[in-house]
């Protein structure tokens, strides 16, 4: 296994680590075993968050009567100061732990939401306050939007950012993985996979770890087998076959893949297009069928408030059919 430096923080991190999305998916006595092969094969970063239901519990009974703990991330959506610490203490407790290694503002979606969080009375206030008594030690960000995570870094208040990077959708290697870098972040790859539309890990993983300023990339898994053959996979340099099954798998998706550049934004009648997708993937690809609807229900406005103007599609740079694309989401969601 290669280790490589989580910017500035002193921590080395596994270049595969594992995600926690999955795990809501298998039972507690897999998910736990799950973690301890993962821990015994060399992986040293685990991620999770508050939203990932019962993710935490079943990493925490995976961490008892370890010796040595690897490096251990969570994360939450709270925007405020009293909510943010509230689910920090919940973090703590679901694990099992005494401290967290990193926690992040989680799916930070827009200038807006980053500024209110840094607000005094905001979320990372709290997490200033964490890391002062000791229950955490670092602090980090995650969006799907790459401009957010740009102005996120430029304000040096963050040890990492978490960014969408996979051979699909790689607009964070163009500015903000090297600006990152260049300031002393260290940069966690989420959906190296993309979800799992890239089925042939091993080159998936050598494409994002063949970038030197990514620090690890995240990838969840639900079976065992998975933990070694991605490891094993990730190893060495792309090699010319590789990248022609990379690039063909690429092209089967180019026209119907949401890289989520938000150049669909605003829409007239307040659909979070990108979000939708974002479900639908989690639906899809992840197996999460339940869930992913559960969170569908509590966005405020449904795709049925869809006029079919057309301006999304207008916007679009990748020229994806966003209006068919939002009525097989509806078709699955609702």
């Amino acid at each position: 296994m290669e280790y490589r430096q989580l910017g500035q923080t002193g921590l080395r991190v596994s270049a595969v680590s594992l995600g926690g999305i999955p795990l809501q998916r298998i039972p507690a006595g897999e998910a736990e075993e799950l973690v301890r092969t993962a821990i015994r094969h060399g992986i040293n970063f685990i991620d999770t968050a508050r939203a990932y239901t019962d993710s935490e519990s079943k990493i925490g009974a995976g961490l008892q009567g370890l010796t040595e703990l690897p490096i251990i991330a969570s994360k939450s959506m709270a925007r405020t100061k009293e909510a943010m610490a509230a689910d920090v203490a919940k973090s703590l407790a679901a694990m099992g732990l005494s401290r967290i290694d990193l926690y992040q503002l989680h799916n930070v979606k827009d200038l807006e939401t980053l500024e209110r969080t840094l607000a005094p009375d905001g979320a990372y206030a709290a997490l200033l306050e964490a890391r002062e008594k000791g229950q955490i030690n670092h602090i980090g960000i995650s969006s799907h939007v790459v401009s957010v995570l740009l102005a996120a870094v430029e304000t040096g208040k963050f040890a990492t950012v978490m960014v969408p990077y996979n051979a699909i959708e790689n607009q964070a290697a163009q500015e903000l993985v090297p600006r990152a870098a260049a300031m002393g972040l260290g940069v966690i790859a989420m959906k190296p996979l993309a979800g799992g539309a890239l089925q042939y890990a091993g080159p998936a993983l050598k494409y994002i770890l063949g970038n030197p300023h990514v620090s690890t990339a995240l990838v969840g898994m639900d079976r065992l087998s998975q933990v070694a053959s991605n490891i094993q996979g990730a190893e060495g340099c792309l090699q010319s076959d590789e990248r022609n099954q990379l690039e063909e798998l690429v092209s089967k998706w180019a026209g119907r893949f949401c890289r989520r550049c938000e150049y669909c934004q605003p829409c007239p009648q307040g659909i979070d297009i990108p979000m939708i997708f974002i479900l639908d993937g989690y639906h899809t690809r992840y197996g999460l069928q339940e869930w992913a609807r559960n969170r569908y229900q509590v966005i405020p406005v449904k795709i049925g408030e869809c006029v079919e103007c057309g301006q999304c599609e207008e916007r679009c740079p990748y020229g994806l059919p966003i209006r068919e694309m939002l009525q097989e989401c509806r078709a699955r969601l609702e």
